[in-house]
C-alpha cells in the first residue's frame, strides 16, 4: 500500500505541473482575446494561426486532469483505509502489551500444574469396554508379537516385530508406526537365544521375552545387543505344560502396565492355575506373587491393567474379557466384556499404559483395541 500511495504522489506532482502550466497558458489566452476584441479584425488574421496553436497544446491536458481526479479520490480511499488499519494495529499491540512473554509462560506453566494434579488425583482405571479394532496390517504367519515401548518418550513412536511363536531369533523395528505399515524396516536383531510364545513386552529400550524351552525370562537391550539379564520363574511350567487354550508355548506372559512389570504363568504347586507374579525390570527378581483359582489352560489370553489381571475365556470368536483378579485386594470378580474378535484367532493380547490400548495379533493381521477405564477421582481426605 506503502508503494502504491509513492507511486500516486510522483504521478499527482506531475500532474500539478501540467496544471500550472495549463493556467498560465489559459493567462496568455485571456490575453489574447482581449486583444482579439480591441481589434477583431487585425489580431483576429494575426493571431489565428498562434491560438490554434495553443488549443493544440491544452488538448492533451484533458485526460491528464481527469486521471488526476481519479488518483485523488483513489488516495483519499487509501488514508482511510490507512487509518481503519492503524487503529487496528493499536489495538492489538495494546492486547499484546498487556501480556509479556514472562507472564504468559507462567500462565501456561500454572496450567500445566493444574492438569497434571488432576491427572494426579485420577486412580487407576477399572476395565469397562473394549472397542475396534483397528487394523493396521496385514502380514507374517498365524502367530506373532508386535510392540511399542510403553515407557519410552513420546517422540520414540519405534515398533517391534516378532514373527511365528518358536524357532526364531529375528526382531525387527521400526521408526515409527506409519514406516511400520509400509513395512519399512529400520533395524534387523538376532537374539542370542531363541523365544516360544508370543508374549514378549518392551520395556524401557529392552527386549523381556521366554528363552526357548525353557522357564527363563530373558532381558535384551537393543542398544548394546547383549544380554542384561536372565532369571529362571521358580516352578514356572514351560513348552506347552501350561499353555494358552490356543498353545503354542504361550505358557509364560511377560507384560507391563501403570504398576511395571509382570509374569504370568502356571505352576504344579497351584494344580495349574494362572499365577501372577510382579517383577523388578532391572534384575528380573520376583517381587511378590498371587495364586488365582483360574485354569492357564482355560485361558484364551490376558492382560494386566492398573495391577489387576483380566483374562478371555477363549482365543476364538465369541470371546470376551471374563474373569478379572486384583492384586491390590486379592480377590477376583467375574465380568463379562466383550471384544470383537474380527479374524477369529487371537495368539497375542497385551496393554500398552501409554497409549492405554490393547495390542493384538488377529490371525495374521496386527490391530488395536481401545479401552474404556473408569477412574475414581481421589480427595484430599483419601488415603
Amino acid at each position: 500500500m506503502s508503494q502504491s500511495i509513492e507511486v500516486l504522489n510522483l504521478r499527482t506532482q506531475r500532474d500539478f505541473q501540467y496544471v500550472i502550466k495549463m493556467e498560465n497558458q489559459m493567462k496568455g489566452l485571456r490575453t489574447k482575446f482581449r486583444q482579439v476584441e480591441d481589434d477583431r479584425k487585425s489580431i483576429m488574421a494575426r493571431n489565428f494561426q498562434e491560438l490554434k496553436d495553443k488549443m493544440d497544446e491544452l488538448k492533451p491536458l484533458i485526460p491528464v486532469l481527469e486521471q488526476y481526479k481519479m488518483d485523488a479520490a483513489l488516495i483519499s480511499q487509501f488514508k482511510e483505509e490507512i487509518k481503519n488499519l492503524s487503529a487496528v494495529l493499536t489495538a492489538i499491540q495494546e492486547e499484546l502489551g498487556a501480556y509479556d512473554y514472562d507472564e504468559l509462560y507462567q500462565r501456561v506453566l500454572r496450567l500445566d500444574n493444574r492438569l497434571r494434579s488432576c491427572m494426579g488425583k485420577l486412580t487407576c482405571g477399572k476395565l469397562m469396554k473394549i472397542t475396534g479394532p483397528a487394523t493396521l496390517k496385514t502380514s507374517g504367519t498365524r502367530f506373532g508379537a508386535w510392540m511399542t515401548d510403553p515407557v519410552a518418550s513420546t517422540r520414540n513412536n519405534r515398533v517391534w516385530y516378532m514373527d511365528s511363536y518358536a524357532n526364531s531369533k529375528i526382531v525387527r523395528e521400526f521408526k515409527t508406526m506409519d514406516d511400520f505399515v509400509a513395512g519399512v524396516v529400520s533395524r534387523t536383531y538376532s537374539l542370542p537365544f531363541k523365544w516360544e510364545g508370543t508374549n514378549h513386552i518392551v520395556y524401557n529400550g529392552s527386549l523381556y521375552y521366554n528363552k526357548y524351552e525353557s522357564n527363563i525370562i530373558v532381558k535384551y537391550s537393543f542398544e548394546t545387543g547383549s544380554v542384561l539379564a536372565q532369571r529362571a520363574l521358580e516352578f514356572a511350567g514351560f513348552h506347552n505344560m501350561y499353555p494358552y487354550t490356543w498353545g503354542g508355548f504361550s505358557d509364560i506372559d511377560v507384560m507391563a502396565d501403570e504398576l511395571g512389570m509382570w509374569a504370568v504363568y502356571a505352576t504344579n504347586q497351584n494344580a495349574g492355575n494362572i499365577v501372577i507374579s510382579q517383577i523388578d525390570h532391572d534384575t528380573l527378581q520376583v517381587l511378590k506373587t498371587w495364586n488365582t483359582e483360574y485354569s492357564k489352560r482355560n485361558a484364551g489370553e490376558s492382560f494386566m491393567i492398573c495391577g489387576t489381571l483380566y483374562i478371555t475365556n477363549s482365543h476364538l470368536s465369541g470371546a470376551k474379557v471374563y474373569y478379572a483378579y486384583s492384586t491390590k485386594t486379592s480377590t477376583y470378580e467375574y465380568i463379562d466384556i466383550p471384544f470383537h474378535n474380527q479374524y477369529f484367532h487371537m495368539s497375542m493380547l497385551d496393554y500398552n499404559p501409554r497409549e492405554r490400548a490393547l495390542y493384538a495379533w488377529n490371525n495374521g493381521h496386527q490391530v488395536i483395541f481401545n479401552v474404556t477405564l473408569f477412574h475414581v477421582i481421589k480427595t484430599d481426605d483419601d488415603s
